[in-house]
């Protein structure tokens, strides 16, 4: 009997079996405060402490660097409005094609007397060198380029555009919610390298949602989004999130474990899908640069991306027609136009992100029921002209 076919990681994954055992104590008998004095509060504690250290090993950071946080976009946030919030204002340099929980945030501080400079990016999705070496003479206190994108899949070499920002003086951030489980992360190298802060979400492998982390160097200065009782070393207030943190900690140390063996599986699955996508006469974004081994972002010429996703999940298929977190918006995806794609293709846009639980069965299922449907639409559109 076929069953659906979830497609869609990059915007959240199942919960790990193993993580949900982890949990389940911490949402029952063990429901104490972290920050009460007893034996309830003392367990807690312990609890939060553990998974301090295994979100840390997973990425090699020390405990201490990690800050728990509510989500990515909280940790984004309070890297750019905290650190903004301890200087001057000044330059802000960020990709334009990051997510829009670090854009929105420039745009705010912009109405505070800061400059946000948009990164230019080529066709592929890549930093734009040049204009990224230009935007290093004007000396931003504050860069964030994401690891890895969460519609494209593009990787950029972020150790190589913090090093080449160390001359500027200003603090460096990377966004790297889409790398964890699916790409080693090395926070020590990327630090020596010259980036300053780093975001982790659970969610985004096997964890629960309500729980992620911005590591950071301790020479960050920053201001706390939420003041209250002081946790997270003053800069993240409130009582702690205990079984959603227990279930990060299981889920990193799960996703640094099988990340080798799992990033191969995922890049034959991608080359399997992208290519039937080819062959089905698909445009593939994004193929010429270094990309997740799990995220295809497609389209078909005069198909429009939501329509699509509508028909595909009535046949069984999970997908996206972009970022999970934005598809209230009607307009193109604001990634696809950074790459100079066309408003009319980027309309059509469909993101495959595939993970641990699917099969190159699937990929086949996938394939023969988008050639179907693929079909029909052409047909419709055909009549309709």
């Amino acid at each position: 009997m076929f069953r659906p076919a979830y497609l869609d990681h990059n915007a959240t994954t199942p919960l790990d079996p193993a993580v949900l055992t982890a949990m389940l104590p911490w949402l029952e008998s063990q429901f104490g405060n972290a920050s009460s004095r007893h034996e309830f509060g003392r367990a807690a504690r312990r609890a939060v402490d553990e998974a301090r250290q295994q979100v840390a090993a997973a990425v090699n950071a020390h405990p201490t660097e990690i800050v728990f946080t509510s989500g990515g976009s909280e940790a984004n946030n309070l890297f750019l409005k905290g650190a903004a919030a301890s200087l001057k204002p000044g330059l802000i340099a960020v990709g334009a094609t990051e997510h829009p929980c670090i854009l929105k945030p420039a745009a705010q501080l912009a109405g505070q007397g800061w400059q946000v400079r948009h990164l230019a990016v080529d066709g592929a999705g890549r930093l734009d060198l040049a204009d990224y070496t230009e935007a290093l003479l004007a000396k931003p206190k504050l860069i964030s380029v994401m690891t890895a994108n969460n519609e494209t899949g593009v990787v950029q070499d972020v150790a190589a555009l913090a090093s080449a920002a160390k001359a500027a003086g200003g603090w460096f951030h990377t966004d790297a919610v889409q790398v964890l489980g699916k790409l080693p992360i090395d926070f020590r190298v990327l630090n020596a390298s010259g980036v300053h802060a780093m975001t982790l979400s659970a969610h985004k492998a096997g964890g629960p949602k309500g729980a992620a982390a911005l590591v950071l160097d301790k020479r960050v200065e920053l201001q706390p989004l939420i003041a209250g009782g002081g946790h997270e070393r003053g800069l993240r207030s409130g009582t702690e999130n205990v079984p959603a943190i227990v279930g990060f900690g299981i889920a990193a140390e799960l996703a640094a474990q099988r990340v080798a063996e799992l990033s191969l599986r995922l890049r034959a699955m991608q080359v399997k899908l992208e290519s039937g996508l080819v062959a089905l006469g698909a445009r593939v974004f994004a193929t010429e640069a270094s990309r997740l081994p799990n995220t295809s972002y497609f389209a078909f010429p005069d198909i429009d991306g939501e329509t699509l996703v509508g028909k595909l999940d009535r046949e069984g298929f999970a997908v996206a027609s972009g970022a999970a977190c934005s598809s209230a918006n009607p307009e193109p995806s604001h990634v696809l136009r950074a790459m100079g794609v066309a408003p009319e293709i980027a309309r059509g846009a469909v993101r495959v992100s595939l993970g641990a639980g699917n099969t190159e069965t699937e990929i086949d299922q996938f394939i023969n029921a988008l050639q179907l449907t693929v079909g029909r639409l052409q047909g419709l559109t055909a009549i309709a002209v």
